[in-house]
């Protein structure tokens, strides 16, 4: 864009700094520095000179713009859908491992109960006398 369109441009009502905007202006980055531009829709298509950095940068189409912008909502809501479903894989593994760690402890607590009424048992026949049996651990 020449110097004499830039100027134009900003007489019709284009800026390129951050300002308020119209219906009718393009608002967008620039591909260099990201600072913010503002820009009349006339401009759409044409290279400007970034106000902050100085290098130019095409004024996207509004179209093309509202597209990429949907595309990158998108990228991103598959991003944490992705990131979501990695951490309820890692849940449940967790899950898993906890609840054959309580098996095996089910199963322990039985064999250590079993023991207790056959050494119970034992005592009993060598004693002579039935033992008194003892309280049992609580069962969960």
């Amino acid at each position: 864009m020449s110097s004499a369109q830039y100027e134009s441009m900003q007489q019709a009502g284009g800026s390129t700094s951050s300002a308020q905007s119209s219906s009718s202006d393009i608002v967008f980055a620039c591909t260099h520095c990201t600072a913010q531009l503002i820009v009349d829709a006339a401009a759409a298509g044409m290279t400007v000179n970034c106000q902050e950095c100085g290098k130019p940068t095409t004024v996207p189409h509004p179209a093309v713009q509202a597209a990429a912008e949907k595309a990158k909502k998108i990228s991103d809501i598959q991003r944490q859908l992705k990131e979501n479903e990695s951490q309820r894989v890692e849940i449940t593994g967790y899950i898993n491992q906890l609840s054959i760690q309580l098996h095996r402890w089910q199963i322990r607590l039985e064999t250590l109960k079993e023991r207790q009424q056959k050494l119970e048992g034992e005592l009993a026949e060598v004693s002579g006398f039935a033992v008194a049996a003892t309280p049992a651990a609580p069962q969960s």
